[in-house]
């Protein structure tokens, strides 16, 4: 069960869409090992996301991880320190913040894995009271 499920957000009221659009990475023999887009990267696929906000037209976005939320707010946030907040862009769109999914995969010790999981829960909660409301 994915984490949407887990906490009833309707899929068919989500649009997901990536805010980099091409898979940046390092090979490491027969692996790519994903590589974090730099800025003028995110600025490069800036435009796209944009056109697909003006066409979807959401009243929310959820930045998950930083390098939406730096494509989204056109700056580098402290995600860690940011999640659970929303934050209003100029425009008036509401961009709420937490990490990305794949943060949980790479915890080590499980019981650090587990708590961060049900942090992320708890953050998915939020967004679904928030499109509710």
């Amino acid at each position: 069960i994915g984490h949407i499920d887990l906490v009833a957000i309707d899929r068919h009221k989500v649009y997901v869409t990536n805010a980099v659009k091409h898979f940046k990475f390092e090979p490491r023999g027969k692996r790519r090992i994903h590589s974090k887009p730099n800025a003028g990267e995110i600025q490069a696929c800036r435009w796209w996301l944009d056109k697909e906000l003006d066409l979807v037209k959401p009243n929310l976005v959820v930045a998950l991880g930083a390098t939406a939320a730096q494509s989204l707010l056109g700056k580098a946030v402290p995600i860690t320190k940011m999640r659970g907040d929303v934050v209003e862009r100029e425009d008036g769109l509401r961009v709420f913040l937490t990490i990305h999914p794949s943060f949980i995969l790479r915890i080590r010790e499980q019981e650090d894995k587990e708590a961060e999981r049900e942090r992320f829960l708890q953050d998915m909660r939020k967004v679904r009271k928030l499109m509710a409301g």
